[in-house]
């Protein structure tokens, strides 16, 4: 099973967030958008590959997307159902 605190070092480390700690980021604030993180397309981008490199899943349903990329607690509950 995958921590909410590995997947934020991941997050820091693929995205290069070198300014925000695991603390600072809350896991129900929109990744992506003003509010959050801020993440933006080409963000979008180097998650997906992240995950598939650190984790081994890849998502490929992208009417999914938006569902699944909410917030980080709605990104590790589906990285963890679909983790081998």
């Amino acid at each position: 099973m995958v921590t909410v605190e590995n997947f934020k070092q991941i997050l820091i480390k693929y995205l290069n967030l070198e300014d925000i700690t695991p603390d600072e980021i809350d896991d129900n604030e929109p990744l992506f958008g003003d509010e959050g993180l801020g993440l933006d397309s080409v963000d979008s981008i180097e998650l997906v590959l992240a995950i598939e490199k650190e984790y081994g899943i890849i998502i490929d349903n992208t009417a999914q997307y938006n569902a699944i990329f909410q917030n980080v607690n709605t990104l590790l509950t589906y990285i963890n159902a679909n983790k081998k």
